[in-house]
């Protein structure tokens, strides 16, 4: 059997220091040691998509990330993983238990169908595999042969963990993660009439936030901070709707001395929003979190969200933010995002529906807009 402990000091020399995952009981021994751990990071996601998202920003921000999973979890990675981490060329390891394996030891009848097609389903998604090694002998080969394949690819790479592989590892006990006082209460929300428009408030950000990352979420809100002026600092996250937020925490984590401002939109954070709870648990000061709601779908024709019901400020207040704030127009985020520094903050900001003709479509690749904003993102490019 493997000594959990020592497996995370192996993927550490190869530079596997950005861990997330959500627990399973074959992977207790690895998820307790990366927790107890204090050369790595751990991110202990709402679920595996966000975990994915988490470990694609440790890669961005220049380390490599690792994400956690039950094979019955997959289902919930398939979307970053495919839209994500594979259009942008994202390399992250996935440690993936094999519950329901064809064979192995009985186990819960939900596992049935996922156990049946684990291997099938990641060489569907073109992920390479290989068994989790068994032995200690066998780890650093192991991790050594991932750590190429990853970097020759720009792809996800995944150990499937066999029961019993891993040496039982109780959790150190530790006290609960201090939370920030907020700064003050919130009041009541009071929204005019007169919204602004998503490009004013962009424009806007774009201005005020000069040497910060900008992670702009799916559809129009990246296209129209590409259409306002591209620039290295920027990356759209094209596909992976509602992971966005969870790609800066990654980056925050990582890289705590650089500043990170996600600009959100109202359907994609109600796609995840488990995510609001785990970055108020881990509370980034480097991290601002703009909301731009329009109770709107709006790139696939404007349907209607339940963020015309949904306090999403209150939310984040609830989640553990220290700083939630409205504001009512792009001059106001624009303060907003200047008082920011040294606390997370959420800003939220309701724009009216509709968009620009003709909005254009970023010319340069997601993978091209990856390697350069990770580039700049590690001081190599300024």
């Amino acid at each position: 059997m493997i000594d959990a402990a020592r497996f995370l000091g192996a993927a550490a020399e190869h530079g596997l220091r950005g861990w997330s995952g959500v627990p399973c009981s074959a992977l207790k021994p690895l998820i307790n040691a990366a927790i107890d751990s204090g050369r790595i990071g751990y991110v202990g996601a709402a679920n595996e998509g966000q975990a994915v998202a988490v470990a694609a920003g440790a890669w961005l921000a220049g380390s490599r990330g690792a994400v956690l999973l039950q094979s019955s979890g997959l289902g919930n990675a398939v979307n970053p993983l495919t839209s994500l981490c594979a259009v942008a060329r994202i390399p992250v390891l996935l440690i993936c238990s094999w519950r329901g394996e064809p064979g192995g030891a009985p186990d819960e009848p939900q596992h049935a169908l996922m156990g049946a097609i684990t291997p099938r389903l990641l060489e569907l998604m073109e992920i390479p595999w290989a068994p989790f090694p068994e032995v200690e002998a066998d780890v650093e080969p192991a991790l050594a042969r991932a750590a190429r394949r990853m970097d020759d690819s720009g792809q996800p790479f995944a150990f499937v963990l066999h029961g019993g592989a891993l040496a039982p590892r109780d959790l150190r006990p530790s006290p609960p993660a201090a939370r920030p006082p907020p700064a003050d209460p919130l009041p009541a929300a009071a929204w005019p009439e007169e919204r602004p428009s998503l490009r004013e408030v962009l424009d806007a950000v774009q201005r005020r936030a000069e040497g910060a990352a900008l992670v702009a979420t799916t559809g129009y809100t990246g296209r129209t901070l590409y259409a306002l002026g591209d620039t290295q600092r920027q990356l759209y996250v094209v596909g992976a709707m509602g992971c966005a937020s969870s790609v800066a925490l990654g980056l925050a984590l990582a890289r705590p001395e650089r500043r990170v401002i996600v600009l959100d939109g109202d359907g994609a954070a109600l796609m995840h929003l488990g995510a609001l709870a785990t970055i108020g648990q881990h509370h980034p000061r480097n991290l601002t979190h703009v909301l731009l709601d329009n109770e709107r779908h709006e790139s696939t024709g404007g349907q209607r969200t339940a963020a015309e019901v949904a306090d999403l400020a209150a939310v984040a207040h609830a989640c553990g933010y220290p700083r939630a704030r409205r504001a009512s127009t792009a001059a106001a985020v624009a303060d907003e995002i200047g008082a920011a520094a040294g606390a997370l903050t959420f800003i939220h900001v309701k724009v009216r529906p509709g968009h620009e003709a003709d909005l254009p479509r970023p010319r340069v690749t997601p993978a091209d807009v990856a390697a350069r904003f990770r580039a700049w993102f590690m001081g190599s490019v300024r």
